[in-house]
């Protein structure tokens, strides 16, 4: 049998699409509401304060990157970690072990409201991108169910 027979014929592939797709729901939704709290808190009482602080007091000539990694849990976004960068990228085994994760670059002075758009403009593009795989999720297992 074919990757798409097999697909079809188990009968639990369209319950794990649909629940792929609110997974990816529920992740849009918990980083929707870390932008509304971004957006309307003061930053020392949001859960990006690290990021914040990390961002903004770090040695640029040191570090480039401040990235803050975010599990859903419960259908809200917690940050687990801040952690600063140099040169190179993440570990596989890091990034696989959040749901998402923010990166900013470490700019002393940074102003709190130009964190903050540019936080959330970057936690919007996500949110976007976790609607657009729930979508596809729903779309996949409605094709599924017409076939």
């Amino acid at each position: 049998m074919t990757n798409g027979a097999d697909a079809s014929a188990d009968p639990n592939g369209d319950d794990e699409r649909t629940e792929r797709a609110a997974e990816y729901e529920a992740m849009a939704d918990a980083l929707e509401d870390l932008v509304v709290e971004l957006r309307d808190e003061p930053i020392k009482e949001s859960r990006l304060e690290g990021l914040f602080d990390e961002a903004t007091t770090s040695d640029p000539r040191i570090w480039n990157t401040v990235t803050a990694f975010i599990d859903v849990e419960d259908g809200e976004a917690v940050v687990t970690d801040e952690s600063k960068l140099a040169q190179g990228s993440w570990a596989p085994e890091i990034v696989e072990g959040c749901d998402t994760m923010v990166t900013v670059d470490v700019q002393r002075g940074l102003m709190p409201d130009d964190f903050t758009y540019a936080v959330g403009k970057k936690l919007s593009q996500r949110i976007e991108e976790f609607r657009a795989k729930a979508a596809e999720a729903r779309a996949d297992d409605e094709t599924d169910s017409n076939n």
